[in-house]
């Protein structure tokens, strides 16, 4: 098997199920999936240039009521439930994500 590395400082996986059971809730009109607006917010690139990665994954099987499961990828242990609206600094920095 061949290795491909992803340049990545971290994972993030985000549930695409639940964002679109919000209609994206997240950046500045609230009208953005949360994954993209962490993104832009962030200013990474797409794919493996990024500095971390941001994954929309199918469904983590929590489905939260007003919010969008998230786990970082290095601390699987721990699962991030972030409400509609939330501040992007603040999710940033509970990611360990430098804002």
């Amino acid at each position: 098997m061949k290795t491909l590395r992803s340049n990545w400082s971290d994972a993030i996986l985000v549930c695409a199920k639940c964002s679109k059971k919000l209609d994206g809730g997240f950046g500045p009109k609230g009208k953005t999936p949360l994954g993209k607006a962490l993104r832009k917010h962030l200013h990474l690139k797409k794919g493996r240039r990024a500095e971390a990665g941001i994954v929309e994954v199918r469904c983590l099987g929590v489905c939260p009521r007003g919010a969008v499961t998230v786990v970082k990828g290095a601390q699987s242990r721990e699962w991030l439930l972030v409400p509609e609206g939330a501040d992007l600094d603040a999710v940033a920095t509970d990611l360990g994500l430098g804002a």
